[in-house]
């Protein structure tokens, strides 16, 4: 089977968190959009209360659509061990949300990147609270997926493991069946690393994959980009963009995808300049898979 293609509504982040934005609309909406399911963040959901997931699945049982994953943001690079204690238990309780909601796929982080901590502090408590919440992720059925991350929108630091070789280090201490890769180009470059040298490392352990664009804003250059760390924000010299008309090389993306049969998600993160970019996002990326696919 190959990929399927969901929609993610980045462009409401701020609205659907603080409720102003009615979730159960943003999901009858997206139905024009073009997508094959629905991306949720557990964010979105907290504004319609204790059966949020029922109202939900309601929602895209009404309306023929699927949920395609679980956008969920620990962070276990707190310096007190209580907190990093709830933080486990904050992604138990996401893997239960997961499970309301009829998807597989459940998305995980590292956490802040903290003033003061050491990389090998960072490192471990990542390891630590990941590890602790896989077997209750095997016991439900469900796959954390870890992404190559830049900053969850409620956080004031940026993600710890931003860089790749921190990226690559600590999932190089995770082997469980119930772990993967959530791959995103666009992060890549965000952090000043080149996204397909950075999938070719990854691709078989890939599980989940967001897609999106970036393109240089005018009179920038590829060097000003590689001038910054990408540890205080997006670089000024990268805008939002529709998929494909940005730096992302989506044909190879897609062969090396393809080469080792990729068959998860790609989960559109975009609608930041309107959702008919969104839309035309999606259209790309279904000509891209019957490309690299065949169908």
């Amino acid at each position: 089977m190959p990929p399927r293609i969901s929609v993610f509504p980045k462009c409401y982040f701020d609205e659907l968190c603080a409720g102003r934005m009615d979730y159960l609309q943003w999901l009858r909406d997206a139905k024009a959009l073009g997508g094959e399911g629905i991306e949720h963040y557990d964010g979105f959901l907290a504004p319609l209360g204790p059966d949020a997931a029922r109202r939900v699945r309601d929602v895209l049982e009404e309306t023929g659509q699927v949920s395609s994953l679980l956008c969920f943001s620990p962070d276990f690079t707190h310096p007190d061990a209580e907190e990093r204690k709830r933080q486990v238990q904050r992604q138990k309780d996401a893997i239960d949300m997961s499970v309301a909601l009829g998807v597989r796929y459940c998305r995980t982080l590292s956490g802040q990147r903290l003033p003061g901590m050491s990389r090998a502090e960072g490192v471990q408590r990542t390891v630590d609270g990941i590890r602790a919440s896989l077997d209750y992720a095997a016991e439900r059925d469900v796959v954390l997926c870890m992404e190559n991350h830049y900053k969850d929108g409620n956080w004031t630091y940026p993600e710890f493991a931003q860089a790749e070789d921190v990226f690559l280090e600590i999932i190089e201490q995770i082997d469980h069946p119930n772990f993967g890769v959530q791959y995103d180009p666009s992060n890549a470059l965000v952090g000043g690393y080149d996204p397909l040298t950075f999938l070719d490392k990854v691709k078989h352990r890939v599980v989940s994959m967001h897609a999106s664009d970036r393109y240089l804003a005018p009179g920038a250059t590829l060097e000003d980009l590689k001038q910054g760390d990408g540890s205080t924000g997006y670089s000024a010299a990268l805008k939002h963009g529709e998929t494909g008309k940005g730096l992302n090389d989506y044909d190879t993306i897609f062969r090396i995808l393809a080469s080792v049969g990729y068959q998860g998600w790609i989960s559109i993160e975009d609608g930041m300049n309107g959702l008919d970019e969104l839309a035309r996002s999606a259209e790309f990326l279904k000509m891209k898979r019957a490309q690299y696919y065949g169908q």
